[in-house]
């Protein structure tokens, strides 16, 4: 196995591929309001609007908690002093600011979306509904771009190992916790 294939393997393409599911996911809610328009759609629209609800939870809300549980202070442990590590700071700040910011967009929309899957007349805020698609895709492509590749070269390979041991046990925990 080369070390490019290997690195695509860790915990760094672990977060990427996360950002390539959120916004397939994210992509698929753009086209809610279509559904929303046609009621031969309805069905369809409310069983989205349903796994789309338990998704944000259970998807997009981990994954935040595990970049800043987990990857930010990683990176910070591992930025050299001075000029490496005030950049990671200014950044793992920004991307947690989005994170909340994201959160707030989706607060709005989900009470709506609820009731809409229960089946319950909803009015869904088109408009929030596009910002939260635009701003997530955004805020992905900004990590993907700028944080994904520095923390990959500031993480040594053993810092590498350590944090894919801590997700990984994270997700064992969440299991064993959830088998209980």
């Amino acid at each position: 196995m080369s070390a490019k294939s290997s690195q695509q393997e860790g915990p760094i393409a672990g977060f990427s591929n996360c950002h390539a599911g959120i916004l397939s996911r994210f992509e698929r809610l753009k086209r809610l309001p279509q559904l929303l328009a046609d009621p031969a759609d309805l069905p369809a629209a409310r069983q989205f609007a349903d796994g789309m609800v338990r998704f944000v939870r259970d998807a997009v809300f981990e994954h935040h908690a595990e970049e800043e549980e987990a990857l930010f202070p990683a990176v910070a442990r591992s930025a050299a002093p001075g000029d490496e590590r005030q950049l990671v700071d200014s950044l793992i700040a920004r991307l947690t600011r989005e994170h909340r910011e994201l959160e707030a967009l989706w607060a709005g929309l989900e009470p709506a979306m609820k009731n809409f899957a229960r089946g319950k007349t909803a009015d869904i805020d088109t408009k929030a509904v596009d910002r939260l698609c635009r701003s997530y895709a955004e805020h992905a492509h900004f990590e993907e771009r700028v944080w994904l590749p520095l923390s990959e070269r500031i993480l040594k390979p053993n810092d590498q190992a350590a944090l894919g041991l801590t997700l990984h046990l994270r997700h064992a925990l969440d299991k064993v916790v959830a088998h209980i």
